[in-house]
């Protein structure tokens, strides 16, 4: 496996700890789990990653739904029994009525590619452990026709975690794990500049001020995101917001403040107007 690695790309900040540990998972052909608050940008990494590198990327939306077979393989066994009854297709051949799933996809297709397997502690807790095996030797047996898919080339596997359930050790212990830390008001300045180049200082430095000061307030049940943050700049340049007016109150709070109970709070702790 010839060496490769990521620096990174003009639309993603990323810290040389991240920088360090995407690569160590490239190297070790583990998979890297990413963990973060919600909008710190776990999905936008794998893309990153794919751009980067100049590789496809492909997607597994993990659900609560979501087993751990889907990803590999599906029987449609529907669409056999249809056939049989109407005369339509050679029932005999099982192999026409195997579907790979995304991670089955991952090893067939003939270059190498990033896969992001997206909000994993969304599935039951087992979910992981259905995967060990399948990560771990990349490959899989389709027990109707006995073929074994094994991976052409390994992929780069993302895996990302909002942090709402814990994930089986055996799990942990097969991938390289990185803690995507709420950016500092310096990184956050720099995530600013890539997306709004020519905004004028003046605004950047009373926004971030605004924003750290609501994710300091201990009340709130949910602080706002870079995500939001990042919304919340391009809805006041596009309502004509001034430096000025954010000093004084926090318009457009709706983009940043997202549950009722924090805006009855911060109304009548007086943070923003009523």
């Amino acid at each position: 496996m010839s060496k490769i690695s990521w620096t990174g790309t003009n639309d993603y900040i990323a810290s040389p700890a991240l920088t360090a540990d995407v690569n160590a998972a490239i190297a070790l052909g583990r998979p890297l789990l990413v963990k973060g608050e919600p909008g710190t940008g776990k999905t936008l990494l794998a893309r990153s990653i794919a751009e980067g590198l100049g590789m496809p990327m492909l997607t597994w939306d993990i659900k609560s739904t979501t087993k751990a077979q889907e990803g590999l393989y599906e029987y449609d066994v529907v669409r056999r029994l249809n056939d049989a009854r109407f005369g339509e297709g050679d029932i005999t051949q099982l192999e026409n009525y195997i579907d790979l799933g995304v991670l089955g996809k991952s090893f067939e297709v003939d270059e190498r590619i990033v896969l992001l397997i997206d909000e994993i502690d969304k599935a039951d807790i087992e979910f992981p452990n259905d995967l060990l095996k399948e990560l771990d030797l990349m490959e899989f047996t389709v027990r109707e026709t006995n073929r074994v898919v094994k991976a052409k080339h390994r992929p780069i596997v993302i895996i990302t975690s909002n942090a709402e359930k814990e994930l089986p050790d055996a799990f942990l212990r097969r991938c390289v794990f990185h803690y995507i830390e709420f950016p500092d008001t310096e990184m956050m300045r720099k995530i600013v500049g890539v997306h709004f180049p020519d905004l004028e200082e003046k605004l950047v430095q009373r926004a971030l001020s605004r924003f750290y000061f609501l994710r300091s307030v201990e009340a709130l049940r949910k602080k706002p995101s870079t995500s939001e943050f990042l919304d919340w700049i391009f809805v006041l340049l596009h309502g004509g917001v001034s430096a000025d007016r954010i000093e004084k109150d926090i318009p457009y709070i709706g983009s940043l403040i997202k549950k009722e109970t924090d805006l009855t709070y911060l109304k009548q702790a007086r943070h923003i107007r009523n």
